[in-house]
């Protein structure tokens, strides 16, 4: 295959840093969109001159010019959309997290399996310049053996609204980035199993807003005696703060993701990657240089187009989304239970958040 022709699902915040990733991957070309709102789609696709658009992703599996499909919807509508472009012979990468439920992780799973098509799991951070040179010290033994992975991200509330409702997205800041530090630290340690977890979750200041866990701290007990500490909020103004640190026998690393690659800035309008103009970091923050690259964005899109285009099995998979599924509906039974839940751990919640509201 001498070219992966893609399709959108999705025409909000992630599908434009999805769309402007895939422009830094030679092998790729973006082809069609599909959203449910015509003006908005329509406007989405004449903004990047995308041939073909579509108020239903339906109609654009049908297209014989597509290859592979990249979800940018709300995580409740991650199964069906995958099994619709399974069924279609479409290849298909999935947004974080990988859908609410373990029983719609494992259909999304099977149908992909069933129609010989790859199903890849979107998580940036293995990607991301900073992050990987961690992981090639670890690697390498300069830490020796590693005993602690921390990682950390704060701001202050998800870019899309629909976040906001636990219906829709199945839980609060612990599912939304958690899920990020969950799959950091199993692939910083060579991806061992999981052996338990303890977590903490709280709603602190946007009951306005949410049912769902604003801050929280996620601690994993992984097979081989490494434990990881995550930190997620979204009670932090000024922008986005990721970090990592790796504790080991023989040293210590910390890596932040935008210090060191960004400009101090003050915004009364706001930027970023939305779709209008105006974004939503506004007030003090730190303006990245090359930003989607140094979030790992066009790496990441461009191993996923080579194992399309050249039938290799992807670093990340459906079956990772899915472990960090069983880890985050562990990690919300812990914080509801008030207790270290042991892995594996099976669970017919329809969402995390219900092993955490039920509790009360």
């Amino acid at each position: 295959m001498s070219r992966v022709r893609v399709g959108l699902i999705g025409s909000q915040f992630i599908s434009s840093i999805h769309y402007e990733a895939l422009q830094h991957v030679p092998a790729a070309e973006v082809v069609a969109v599909a959203s449910p709102t015509e003006e908005h789609v329509q406007r989405f696709a004449a903004q990047r001159q995308i041939r073909h658009w579509f108020t239903d992703y339906r109609e654009m599996l049908a297209l014989d010019e597509l290859d592979l499909v990249v979800l940018g919807l709300p995580n409740d509508l991650h199964c069906a959309a995958t099994e619709a472009a399974a069924a279609a012979g479409k290849h298909v990468v999935v947004e974080k997290p990988m859908a609410p439920s373990l029983e719609e992780c494992d259909r999304m799973i099977a149908a992909c399996e069933r129609a010989g098509v790859q199903l890849m799991y979107a998580e940036e951070l293995c990607f991301a310049p900073k992050y990987l040179r961690l992981k090639q010290l670890v690697d390498e033994g300069a830490l020796g053996q590693v005993l602690l992975v921390k990682q950390s991200e704060k701001h202050d509330g998800p870019h899309s609204g629909w976040f906001w409702n636990v219906e829709r997205s199945g839980g609060g800041v612990m599912l939304d980035m958690g899920c990020h530090g969950i799959e950091f630290a199993r692939w910083i340690l060579g991806k061992p199993a999981i052996r338990g977890v303890y977590c903490d979750l709280k709603r602190t200041l946007h009951g306005h807003k949410t049912q769902g866990d604003d801050t929280g701290l996620l601690i994993i007990d992984f097979e081989g005696g490494a434990t990881a500490y995550i930190e997620e909020s979204w009670t932090k103004p000024g922008g986005m703060d990721d970090r990592a640190e790796v504790h080991g026998s023989g040293g210590v690393a910390y890596a932040d993701l935008l210090r060191g690659n960004s400009i101090l800035t003050y915004s009364q309008n706001g930027y970023g990657y939305a779709v209008e103009k105006a974004g939503s970091t506004r007030g003090w923050s730190f303006a990245i240089y090359e930003e989607l690259w140094n979030y790992g964005f066009p790496q990441e899109f461009a191993h996923f187009v080579e194992c399309v285009q050249h039938n290799r099995p992807a670093q990340e998979t459906g079956r990772d989304g899915r472990i960090v599924m069983e880890t985050l509906h562990a990690a919300y039974a812990s914080a509801g239970q008030q207790r270290r839940i042991a892995l594996p751990f099976h669970s017919d919640a329809r969402r995390p958040f219900d092993l955490w509201a039920t509790q009360g």
